[in-house]
């Protein structure tokens, strides 16, 4: 099972939680966001396909 380090969204208002959350103002902006936070935290991007994307731990002590 996965943990959940960091959220990159559109949309600051359809998200919340204890994870860091980053908004971006362009869909590229967010993209590019999310693949250099998944090599930065040697973590997994996941785009949720609502302006959302969620960067996951899978290692096995997470």
């Amino acid at each position: 099972m996965g943990r959940i380090v960091a959220v990159v969204t559109l949309d600051d208002q359809k998200v919340g939680g204890g994870a860091p959350i980053f908004v971006a103002g362009s869909p590229e902006e967010q993209q590019q966001t999310a693949f250099k936070l998944e090599k930065i935290l040697d973590a997994a991007a996941h785009d949720l396909q609502n302006g959302t994307f969620i960067i996951v731990d899978h290692s096995s002590g997470a």
